[in-house]
């Protein structure tokens, strides 16, 4: 049991499906007022948009595309760690939810320029080939 909750640590789509789940749940919970209105479905969209751009990322047609996916996904994780903030600041009692969905997207946001950043130096040999 321990090595499938370990694998799936590291099975980013998994991962990101988990972290869309999460925020769905963590959506759920807030109570619904002028603020919130604005913040859930932003909140809810991109936490759920970067699982399905790593998705098509995982699909993608060539390196480029691979590439343009991937950087849609980790605009969608920073944008979720932004609506996390406006969330625990409009409801400051689940804040330290937010906080722990935070760090998430935090981690899914640095795993995934490390992947960009590799794709685009394997990109780059591709095209300086001599």
């Amino acid at each position: 049991m321990l090595n499938d909750i370990n694998s799936k640590k590291y099975d980013l789509e998994e991962r990101t499906a988990r972290f869309g789940e999460d925020i769905i749940e963590f959506a759920k919970k807030l109570p619904q007022n002028g603020i919130t209105q604005r913040i859930i479905p932003q909140l809810v969209g991109a936490g759920t948009a970067v699982g399905s751009n790593y998705c098509e990322a995982d699909c993608a047609e060539s390196n480029k595309d691979f590439i343009h996916k991937m950087s849609i996904a980790n605009k969608e994780a920073k944008e979720s760690k932004h609506f996390l903030r406006m969330a625990s600041k409009a409801c400051p009692e689940h804040s330290s939810e937010a906080h722990i969905l935070w760090k998430e997207a935090h981690e899914l946001n640095l795993i995934i320029v490390t992947i960009i950043k590799k794709s685009k130096a394997t990109e780059e040999k591709k095209i300086f080939k001599p």
